[in-house]
This record gives C-alpha cells, sequence and structure tokens, in this order.
C-alpha cells in the first residue's frame, strides 16, 4: 500500500510525501474505496449527490456537504468546516457511492447539522497542515513524558493536529477513568494550543497504528476493515483450535478478527455434525468422542479403558450408531464400522536416494580389511643375473 511518491528512501523513510503513508494522492491511503460509479453518467434532469466522504489522519473519515457546488475528486485536498477554525482533509469518494457510505454508516443525508466544505485548500493551508503534522511526533513524545511525571495510568498512541493547527487531539489508552486535568493545564501551557482528550478501545489503537499481522499482512483493521465485531473464545472451540492466548491474540492484546471470518461456515457444517461429547454404547463398552474432522466429515472414537486405541468412524456411521441406541441397541463393537474406513496409502513419490535408509549415516562404518598382496617369488634367471 504506497504510492509511487511513497517509496522508501536509504533511510528507511518514505522518499516523498514522507507522510507515511497517509499522503493526498490516494494510492497509499488506508480503506480507500474503489470508485466503479465514475465513468457513469447520470441519467437526466438528476443533480448530482452534494455530500463527500473526506479523509484525516489516519482511517479517520467524516461526511461534509459540498454546498458551493466544487468539482471535487478522489484525491483532492479541501478545507472543511470544524468546531472552531477549519480542517485540512483529503477527498476518498464522491458521488452515489457516498450516499450508500452513509446509510451504511446510519447518517441520514438530510440531516441539516452536516457540516459543509469551505473551499479546495490553497497551498497555504496545505503548508500549515503539513508544518502542523511534522510537529506531532516531538508533541507526543512531550506529553508522554509530562504524563509521567504526573504518574498518570494512561497510554497516548496517537496526535491529531487540526489543519489551521488551533487545536490538538490526543488519542489514549487506559484501563481506568483517568482523571487528566492537570495534564491538559500543562500540556495547553507548553505547547500553546487547545487540547482535546479522546480516549479509545485497544483495537481503535492498533487500527490507527497499523501493523503487520502474524499472517504477514498489513492488519485488516487498518486496511479494510470498518467494523469490530465481538470476538469471544467460543470462535475458536467451533473450529477447533488450541486455546493458546499467544497465538489467537493480535497485536492489539485482543482476540484476532479472523477467528470471526470462517466461523460462519463451521456453524452451518456442524449443524448435522454429532455432538462433540456424544457417547456411544457397544456390547465391548462405552466409547467417547476424542476428535473430529469437519471438513473430512470423520470422528474419532476410543473405549473407555482403552483410551489410547482410537477407531475412525463417518459421521453417517455414527448418526446410524446414535440412532441405534436411541432404541435401546448396541452394536457389536466399533471395529466393525472402523474397518470400513481403512484407506491403503499409496505411495506418490519416488525416493531420489536410490531407497536407501535415511539413519544410514548413523551405522558405524565397518572397518575393511585390507588384503595384503602375496609376493611374487623370484625367478632362477633373475638370482644368476645378480
Amino acid at each position: 500500500m504506497a504510492c509511487s511518491s511513497c517509496s522508501t528512501g536509504k533511510d528507511g523513510q518514505p522518499r516523498g510525501c514522507k507522510n507515511n503513508g497517509t499522503c493526498g494522492t490516494d494510492g497509499c491511503n488506508k480503506l480507500t474505496v474503489f470508485d466503479w460509479l465514475s465513468n457513469m453518467s447520470l441519467p437526466n434532469d438528476q443533480k448530482p449527490f452534494d455530500c463527500v466522504e473526506v479523509r484525516f489522519k489516519n482511517s479517520r473519515k467524516e461526511f461534509f456537504r459540498n454546498t458551493e457546488n466544487l468539482s471535487l475528486s478522489i484525491g483532492d485536498v479541501v478545507a472543511t468546516q470544524a468546531k472552531s477554525g477549519h480542517d485540512v482533509g483529503v477527498v476518498t469518494l464522491t458521488g452515489e457511492l457516498v450516499r450508500i457510505q452513509m446509510k451504511h454508516k446510519k447518517v441520514s443525508p438530510d440531516d441539516k447539522t452536516i457540516p459543509k466544505i469551505y473551499r479546495k485548500a490553497t497551498q497555504r493551508d496545505i503548508d500549515i497542515w503539513q508544518k502542523c503534522r511534522d510537529k506531532e511526533e516531538g508533541i507526543k513524545k512531550r506529553s508522554r513524558e509530562i504524563a509521567i511525571l504526573l504518574k498518570l495510568q494512561m497510554k497516548l498512541s496517537d496526535v491529531e493536529f487540526q489543519g489551521d493547527g488551533s487545536k490538538a487531539t490526543f488519542y489514549y489508552t487506559a484501563d481506568d477513568r483517568v482523571d487528566f486535568r492537570q495534564l491538559i493545564k500543562d500540556m495547553a501551557k507548553a505547547f500553546g494550543i487547545r487540547i482535546e482528550m479522546r480516549q479509545i478501545g485497544y483495537r481503535q489503537e492498533a487500527q490507527r497504528l497499523g501493523g503487520i499481522g502474524s499472517c504477514g499482512r498489513e492488519l485488516c483493521c487498518s486496511t479494510w476493515l470498518t467494523d469490530f465485531r465481538s470476538v469471544s473464545t467460543a470462535s475458536a472451540r467451533y473450529q477447533q483450535l488450541a486455546l493458546n492466548p499467544q497465538k489467537l491474540a493480535g497485536q492489539c492484546g485482543k482476540l484476532k478478527c479472523c477467528l470471526n471470518y470462517e466461523l460462519d461456515m463451521y456453524l452451518e457444517a456442524l449443524k448435522n455434525f454429532p455432538p462433540s461429547d456424544c457417547k456411544l454404547k457397544t456390547k465391548k463398552g462405552i466409547a467417547f468422542c476424542q476428535k473430529a474432522d469437519i471438513f473430512k466429515e470423520t470422528l474419532w472414537f476410543s473405549y473407555k479403558d482403552e483410551p489410547a486405541t482410537w477407531h475412525t468412524l463417518s459421521k453417517d456411521q455414527v448418526l446410524e450408531i446414535l440412532e441405534l441406541n436411541k432404541k435401546n441397541e448396541k452394536i457389536a463393537s466399533l471395529e466393525e464400522y472402523a474397518a470400513d474406513n481403512v484407506i491403503e496409502e499409496k505411495t506418490t513419490f519416488e525416493n531420489v536416494v536410490g531407497q536407501d535408509s535415511l539413519t544410514r549415516f548413523d551405522r558405524p562404518k565397518k572397518k575393511k580389511r585390507r588384503k595384503k598382496k602375496r609376493r611374487k617369488p623370484k625367478s632362477k634367471a633373475s638370482s644368476n643375473a645378480k
């Protein structure tokens, strides 16, 4: 996710815009939406939708009304209305798709409180905006030092300046309620700007900061995921995953959002699947379920007295045995059913080392006995010549 102007330089920093993936060319923006209606003309007597979607730092997006009928396209830098002063953002979506996005975000298009767009950003607006963005890292470091001196149990994760530089929003995470009134006074005195504190969750923090997940791809929350659904350990149990917190937790410290991606498929497959705690009654004894494979529709059972010996049964066989048990009928043994599921494994490869044993190097080498060469007896002619 990087445009041509954001390519990496020699020092590891972006070579062009130096905004770490948040430039205005819309080539490396987070949560970018492709406008597939851009090449289609509107029907007759229909005016274009007067609202646009504008993205600010990281993934924060808001809707604004284009009251001045400006010709805006994706990637334009605009000056928008704020509570006091103005803000600067990048247009990420225009046209009828904005109406769909507003419906998805439950924002009414007829809402009169929607802020408006003032103008396209001038060079002066962009210069002030860039200067404020350059100061964010230094202010974030200084504000963390002030919070540590005040011994506040909070973590300042990000700072976002308003486009005109008159206000800064500090995003923080905390487990308990924090009294940061003294912190605001000290920061306002040190930085000379208006301060707004906004608490976010750990998932929102990971979304703003971004990163690489254990799958090797960028975090879903920082690229395309827009809503955070609750994830529980039951999702891992249904998918028969080991309940290891180190593997199931993401960079935010919470359960990974991807645990919900395939959950519906597993729940649908488990509707016609025997329960994992089912017991099979046989004349040889009671058998318990040890393992189940949803995709292969296979279950493994073992007797109570022989827990180490597993017998492979198909889903239909288990359902058949359960129906017989409901009628108070017992089967002879599991071995009769398991014999039908034995599959002979066929070797589909050839040993490139000439069918040699892998442990051939572990065996001690046998010492070869050297055969003594017998000396030929000297002939009489050679002895007489001497």
